[in-house]
């Protein structure tokens, strides 16, 4: 009887729990200028093109920003939230920059072969300096850009008159002189390889770049120079379309006729700049933007599909006759050639918003005759230079490899990472020391793992847990969480690392908690923390090899995690610390040796193997395996922050010195005379040398001759107190 009731027992009715911390993945989608909730067409799956460089100079930081930022947004949303990414990038290789940089370099190069007298170059320059001088720009960057540039041709000038050339110091003067010959015979250049050579000559020198920085390469690099069919067919459709027309060998998209038609609107990002047509000259290029053509287009507005060719520029054949690609369209049609009539994401860096990247999105619109050929256009923001703008035509910029010469990458990358990707990044010292520091606070923290792992080997894998592993692992907890929901949130990776220091800040208190009881830490807890702390760095990018724990080397020195070395390594530490005490306990004259040969081996033997032994007083010794370089980058930040320091320091005292000779020589001044220099403010004074009336006649009020008095009588006093320095007296004021 009691089996027959028991079999007749039903499970209870099972009610799922609501999650208390649930977040869904947002973007900051620069078409509603808002963090939208992402979800790309395919579940599971993102394609992606993003705007490569224009490749006729050096890279700078200015690229760094993008290409660094959009890396680190395709890491995250691959390797931490699991999306397949198929990423496209292209390579600009085709454009007025390129076109006008190659003749120059061409031209310049040539006029330095034929060795000209002095005499003609003295009057070639003169000449380039007059021409120079009356195109000078009315923005006050550019003119102060342009007057440094006259100055150096200025300073060729007068070493030609002494008769004294040099080749180097003619060098200075390239960029004015070179464009002064592009005006005379850039028409006359007739070999075009010299421009696919500057293009594949910075293209691989960005390539070079973005390995440094550790960026992850596209699945597919397009260049424009490989796409020109794919141009000339896709300009055709849109003609076809009704959406373009030709016009003296040149194609102009037709603005106005696609803002009009239904479920057309030109200008999504930027609508505010719709009829800017400053920046949609600037965007139709140096060789593209003047008076003749904007006289072919019907409207200002209208912008180049494809341009006629001039003698001088490269050029195709197409249904037009001779020309090449405009700007806008190349990226056009890379991206749908690989992608199609529609993507998940666009990136490209905030000051391609308009007029690229919305003359991007009206010809591939008008192309397929859709409205979503993009989905989320993510920009990236501005770089500034201790505050000031960055720009490449301004000739103020840093380029990739100068930055690398001072930081690391995977400092720059924490740089970056301390930022938004979409808001202006200011790289300065005090951006860079900042980095400097998280990155010193990781390598410390995993570096103290790895010794307590290494000297714990002979202790029990599992032991109890008392309240400080109860709490701490509560800690762990709530910061992964916390990381999830700053990734959630449009990507934060600012909040992200905080959270991060967060947790090696409790690790360390853990640590700390435990020396009064003599305990030993939780290895299995601890590693659990800086398995996890690795693994998101390592989706940012900032580990860039796989390594269970830690900053693994990557420069061929030791391996921090062999265990025989790091038993060899703990037997000389422990005996170094029997051999210090010892000297210690001999008092300071007999063991003043022994001590410094203990520093010595400290200091400089196993320094220069990039081993770290840091002495902890009541502890053992603790163990690092860094890396000479990294040691030594750690050294030299070191002395260069004690320099800074120093500098500051004196720079406070010259003040003090300035200010205090100042008030010295300001009580010297008698009080009749104090006010008689501003004649610019005051025009009669009275008896005393107090102002009556202002600059313009007008009787000064009673609160302003109140005030000025005061200051009088504050006079009196410091000049008398001067005189009786002075011993003097009898020409004391009252």
């Amino acid at each position: 009887t009691i089996y027959c009731k028991m079999s007749k027992r039903q499970q209870p009715a099972w009610v799922a729990s609501v999650p208390s911390d649930s977040c869904s993945l947002k973007l900051f989608n620069s078409f509603t200028r808002k963090k939208e909730e992402f979800i790309p067409k395919v579940t599971g799956r993102i394609t992606w093109y993003s705007c490569g460089p224009t490749v006729y100079d050096a890279s700078h930081m200015g690229h760094a920003r993008s290409y660094i930022s959009i890396d680190i947004l395709r890491r995250i949303l691959s390797d931490y939230f699991g999306y397949n990414i198929f990423f496209v990038m292209n390579i600009t290789d085709v454009d007025d920059k390129i076109i006008k940089r190659a003749r120059q370099n061409y031209l310049f190069n040539e006029y330095k072969t034929k060795q000209h007298e002095n005499e003609k170059i003295l009057g070639d320059c003169c000449e380039a300096l007059k021409v120079f001088q009356s195109n000078l720009s009315t923005e006050s960057e550019k003119l102060d850009m342009q007057k440094k540039m006259m100055n150096q041709m200025e300073n060729v000038i007068v070493m030609l008159k002494e008769n004294n050339y040099d080749a180097q110091v003619f060098d200075t003067c390239k960029d004015l002189f070179s464009d002064w010959l592009d005006r005379l015979h850039g028409s006359e250049v007739s070999d075009k390889s010299i421009f696919s050579a500057l293009a594949r000559h910075w293209e691989e020198d960005y390539h070079q770049d973005m390995e440094s920085l550790n960026i992850r390469p596209p699945d597919v690099l397009t260049r424009v120079s490989e796409y020109i069919p794919e141009i000339i067919e896709y300009v055709k459709k849109i003609i076809n379309n009704g959406l373009a027309y030709e016009s003296n060998g040149s194609v102009y998209f037709d603005v106005n006729k696609f803002n009009s038609q239904e479920g057309h609107f030109y200008a999504k990002l930027v609508p505010e700049a719709f009829g800017d047509t400053k920046s949609l000259e600037e965007g139709e290029g140096d060789l593209s933007s003047s008076a003749d053509k904007t006289s072919e287009k019907k409207s200002p507005t209208d912008f180049a599909l494809w341009k006629a060719s001039k003698p001088g520029e490269p050029s195709w054949d197409s249904p037009w006759g001779g020309g090449r690609p405009g700007w806008h369209i190349e990226c056009s049609v890379m991206a749908s050639a690989i992608l199609g009539d529609s993507m998940d994401i666009h990136t490209g860096g905030y000051d391609l918003k308009f007029p690229h990247h919305d003359n991007e999105i009206a010809q591939s619109e008008a192309y397929y005759q859709n409205n979503d050929w993009v989905r989320y256009f993510l920009h990236t923001g501005h770089l500034t230079i201790e505050g000031c703008k960055m720009s490449k035509s301004l000739k103020n910029f840093i380029t990739i490899k100068e930055a690398l010469k001072r930081n690391s990458s995977q400092q720059l990358r924490l740089a970056f990472l301390l930022h938004s990707w979409k808001d202006t990044l200011d790289y300065s010292q005090a951006t860079m020391d900042t980095a400097v520091h998280f990155e010193k606070m990781f390598r410390e923290f995993f570096l103290n793992i790895q010794s307590e792992i290494q000297q714990a080997a002979d202790r029990k894998s599992y032991k109890k847990w008392g309240d400080l592993e109860v709490n701490l692992n509560f800690g762990l907890m709530n910061k992964q969480s916390a990381v999830h929901s700053a990734l959630c949130d449009n990507l934060d990776t600012r909040t992200a690392l905080f959270q991060l220091k967060d947790l090696v800040s409790s690790v360390n208190v853990y640590l700390k908690d435990l020396r009064p009881l003599s305990g030993h830490p939780n290895l299995l807890l601890l590693s659990n923390i800086a398995i996890y702390i690795t693994k998101i760095l390592q989706v940012f990018g900032v580990v860039v090899v796989e390594t269970p724990i830690g900053f693994q080397s990557t420069s061929g020195e030791v391996p921090s995690d062999d265990k025989t070395l790091l038993s060899c390594l703990r037997v000389i530490a422990d005996f170094r610390e029997e051999v210090r005490s010892s000297a210690q306990a001999l008092g300071a004259g007999m063991g003043k040796d022994i001590l410094k040969c203990c520093d010595k081996l400290r200091d400089e033997s196993l320094f220069d193997l990039g081993i770290k032994l840091e002495d902890c007083e009541g502890g053992r010794t603790a163990v690092k395996v860094v890396g000479r370089e990294v040691l030594l980058q750690e050294r030299e930040q070191k002395q260069m922050q004690e320099d800074r320091l120093k500098q500051e320091k004196e720079r406070k005292k010259h003040e003090q010195e300035s200010l205090k000779s100042q008030r010295e020589e300001q009580k010297k001044v008698p009080p009749e005379q104090m006010f008689l220099h501003e004649v610019d403010k005051y025009s009669k004074f009275d008896d005393s040398g107090i102002p009556t009336h202002d600059a313009s006649g007008e009787e000064l009020s009673k609160s302003q001759l109140k005030k000025l008095q005061k200051l009088h009588q504050a006079q009196v006093k410091k000049y008398n107190e001067f005189l009786k320095s002075q011993g003097d007296v009898s020409k004391a004021s009252s």
